[in-house]
């Protein structure tokens, strides 16, 4: 599978929120870490359409602070190559809907990292400080268990 970029990127997998559908290149089922984190973070793109608007201003807040902070890295390829993209063109004129991208993004790889089991991964390229914040957002907003999908 190839993502949307002008000569195609490689990807493991999509999801189709609309459609209520996430696709996985079959490579995945010889790794199974490598499944679980990516299924996890495709599953999340269910719940971040269905989150709150309260809920996503507050991870956005946890993720404008590091981004204020000057971080470096992220919690997956997904976001960190949306992330670079944004360093990149902030003086565009549709940062707007980048951010948004990279948000989601965020989020998704961030949820992989929390929940998949995985716990080492050579993406996992976030400061242990920002990583722990990310934490405590995902525990607060979810320690009841109760995962809107």
């Amino acid at each position: 599978m190839y993502s949307n970029k002008k000569f195609g990127q490689p990807v493991y997998a999509a999801t189709f929120v609309r459609k209520r559908k996430i696709v996985l290149d079959q490579e995945l089922e010889g790794r199974p870490s490598e499944l679980d984190r990516i299924l996890t973070h495709e599953l999340f793109h269910f719940v971040w359409a269905r989150l709150s608007n309260r809920s996503r201003s507050s991870y956005e807040a946890v993720v404008r602070e590091e981004w204020r902070r000057h971080s470096r890295g992220e919690l997956g390829w997904s976001a960190e190559s949306r992330k670079v993209s944004l360093s990149r063109n902030a003086r565009l004129g549709n940062r707007r809907q980048g951010w948004r991208d990279y948000l989601c993004e965020s989020f998704c790889d961030t949820a992989a990292w929390y929940f998949s089991g995985v716990r080492r991964h050579r993406e996992f390229t976030l400061a242990e400080r920002y990583r722990r914040k990310r934490a405590e957002w995902f525990q607060t907003a979810f320690g009841s268990g109760q995962i809107p999908i």
